[in-house]
């Protein structure tokens, strides 16, 4: 059986020029990503599965999702910071806070053209299309090395912790943890939501490998 590679990584001997193409890299990525997420939620075919969770737990606080969602984001870096070493970057910052304000923009894009009133065809084309490109986004963000959300963190760290799985199947698992406990809160799930579930972690891994040549060739790196 063929070692699974891991996604730690050092980056103790990045010079500040190297860190600046690699977190440009990110943000390219990051944007991506969040191209397809406007998609998936455009659709309105249901939430995507982390924001499910944050749904819930905005309802059991009686907080804003938007609220809920930095203050989960937060304590998934604190946690990370004191119990994991080599996953939370600069890049980790930005994808907690740049997420948001990049989803707007496309929103304000593509909304007059995919929405809730759009032909059933174009939501679910919007939907499907919308996880092939957050899978791509995600993939180039995570081989940058440069940080990833902390959200995805959780599968990335765990994929190195568990070594027999891969990392499509953890991330299966983690989507569908937060899902079910999401859903018990009172989140919204869809047959988007469903599909993100089962399609999200495959895709990632399968645009892993053909990102990480890129990425590699851009940041002279091996």
């Amino acid at each position: 059986m063929e070692k699974k590679e891991k996604f730690a990584a050092d980056t103790s001997g990045r010079n500040a020029s190297a860190w600046a193409k690699a977190l440009i890299i990110l943000l390219i990525g990051l944007t991506i990503a969040h191209l397809g997420v406007t998609l998936f939620l455009l659709s309105e075919l249901g939430a995507d599965t982390f924001t499910v969770f944050i749904q819930g737990l905005s309802r059991v606080f009686g907080l804003t999702v938007g609220t809920v969602h930095v203050i989960v984001l937060c304590i998934l870096m604190v946690v990370m910071l004191l119990t994991t070493k080599g996953y939370v970057k600069p890049g980790t910052v930005v994808c907690a806070f740049c997420g948001g304000p990049i989803i707007d923009l496309f929103t304000w894009l593509l909304g007059g053209y995919i929405n809730g009133g759009s032909a059933m065809a174009v939501r679910i084309v919007s939907m499907l299309l919308g996880c092939v490109i957050l899978s791509a986004g995600m993939s180039i963000v995570i081989n940058s090395n440069a940080g990833t959300g902390p959200n995805d963190l959780v599968a990335v760290i765990l994929s190195d912790m568990i070594e027999s799985v891969q990392f499509r199947w953890i991330r299966v698992g983690c989507d569908l943890f937060f899902v079910v406990l999401g859903f018990i809160l009172g989140g919204t799930v869809g047959a988007g939501t469903v599909a993100a579930v089962f399609l999200t972690g495959p895709l990632v891994q399968f645009w892993l490998p053909k990102t990480k040549r890129i990425v590699q060739s851009v940041l002279h790196e091996e």
